[in-house]
């Protein structure tokens, strides 16, 4: 796998910059919206201002969160948002200006930080540990106010425009009460909530803006690579849980990502969607945040096999759906990456040849140019794809079914010679989630009385 940069690009630029500094954020509220911008800055050189703004709307009201509650969701927002730009030179010290945080944060701080840039260090060729990567000073001895509130049933339900948030907004909506949450609209996440039945007002939208100061950083040469957009998304959702009184927070990410992206490492495009993650992140929201909140994956229990076999069944969404992030600005599939791929392979043994082919517009298994991203979902690389893909078990299992049969109605009867069965696969259910009871119930009676 080649490298962007390499350890001499790594150690001379936290030679050249000292210290990266979070130096304090500001809000304003009006009629419209809640609008933050962030104020970050490398060695009092290169400045930042990223920012984000919530519109306004009728099932939520910003007088719910006063100041001290505002203050303490916005400020760990802007805690994960500063790891974006930190890494263009990875400063040895990072100053915390707004707020204190205990031993035990600045640790959680670290660990989340360097696992979620494993990849970024994978990738620029950086031998790192997570001792010694950063250090985090905070120049103020004032802590942040744990946030205290009455929450009420409402579940809110990110949505990302790909199959798996279909799923769980599906299994859901008529069983309580839901808020869809999109970060950034495009016509995949729209389109999927209007197809569930949401109007626009109906959906809590949060609009992100990067720096651009950052992105042309990138093109100078400063580092680049992947950042955690899961954990920002996670934090993000606790501002709308807060605004909407919502007790549940469901994501949709299911057992298959905890597979490191390189076997045998802890390396893992995926990590802020994995049990570990969602683990330590509850934990910090229980201690330092709120105690009533309850984030949680509702497709935990279950892998890719069993996802697509209930996204199946939805097909007003085959139109809609995306999962590409190549193709996400002009909404639709390149038919190139691996993404693409994987979720033609996932789909196929549920989805009969001609509709997948009306879905992607051709046959991605029929094409030459894919056969070296073919190799690394199947494990014949040396690592799976950096992308958000299953197993490579799950794969091959689907693999497995397409090559053996051609007749939809004989092909989840086949087994797998490279692994675990397909069978086996679509009875599987990890008890390694944090599903509350009612949620566990509804998954467990769609999956196994509604999948035969």
């Amino acid at each position: 796998m080649a490298t962007y940069y390499d350890q001499n690009k790594y150690n001379s630029l936290r030679e050249e910059y000292q210290f990266f500094r979070f130096q304090r954020y500001d809000y304003t509220l009006n009629d419209e919206s809640l609008s933050v911008k962030f104020y970050f800055s490398i060695d009092d050189k290169y400045f930042f201002t990223p920012s984000f703004e919530l519109p306004t709307r009728k099932f939520y009201s910003f007088n719910d969160l006063d100041n001290n509650k505002l203050d303490t969701i916005v400020f760990n927002i802007g805690m994960i948002e500063l790891i974006s730009y930190w890494k263009l030179a990875c400063p040895k010290k990072v100053l915390i200006a707004p707020y204190s945080l205990d031993d035990n944060q600045i640790k959680w701080w670290k660990k989340l930080y360097f696992n979620g840039l494993g990849e970024f260090f994978y990738l620029n060729g950086v031998k790192e540990n997570v001792n010694d990567f950063m250090e985090i000073v905070c120049e103020t001895d004032v802590p942040c106010d744990k946030i205290n509130i009455s929450l009420n049933d409402n579940t809110l339900v990110p949505i990302g425009g790909g199959k798996d948030s279909v799923v769980t907004i599906e299994l859901l909506k008529n069983k309580m009460p839901i808020i869809p949450l999109i970060i950034n609209p495009r016509g995949a996440t729209t389109e999927c909530a209007k197809t569930a039945g949401f109007y626009e007002d109906q959906i809590a939208v949060i609009k992100r803006t990067l720096d651009p100061t950052m992105l042309r950083m990138n093109n100078e040469g400063f580092l680049n690579g992947h950042t955690p957009f899961s954990a920002l998304l996670a934090f993000y959702s606790l501002l709308i849980s807060f605004l909407t009184k919502s007790k549940y927070i469901a994501l949709s990410n299911e057992s298959s990502a905890n597979e490191p992206t390189v076997p045998d490492t802890e390396v893992n495009h995926q990590y802020s969607k994995s049990v570990a993650f969602e683990n330590d992140f509850r934990y910090y929201v229980d201690k330092y945040i709120c105690s009533d909140i309850q984030y949680f994956s509702f497709l935990r229990p279950i892998n890719e096999v069993q996802i697509a076999s209930l996204f199946a069944k939805n097909k007003e969404y085959y139109k809609v759906f995306k999962s590409c992030n190549v193709g996400s600005k002009t909404d639709s599939w390149c038919g190139k990456c691996p993404k693409c791929l994987f979720t033609y392979i996932i789909m196929a043994p549920f989805i009969p040849k001609d509709e997948l082919i009306d879905i992607f517009g051709k046959n991605l298994l029929e094409d030459n140019e894919l056969q070296l991203i073919l190799m690394q979902l199947e494990g014949k690389a040396d690592v799976k794809p950096f992308e958000c893909v299953g197993t490579i078990e799950e794969v091959n299992a689907c693999l497995d079914v397409w090559q053996k049969t051609k007749d939809e109605s004989q092909k989840c009867h086949v087994e797998s010679h490279r692994g675990v069965s397909f069978n086996d696969l679509l009875n599987q259910y990890d008890e390694m989630n944090n599903l509350p009871e009612q949620f566990e119930a509804i998954l467990k009676d769609y999956l196994f009385k509604n999948n035969n």
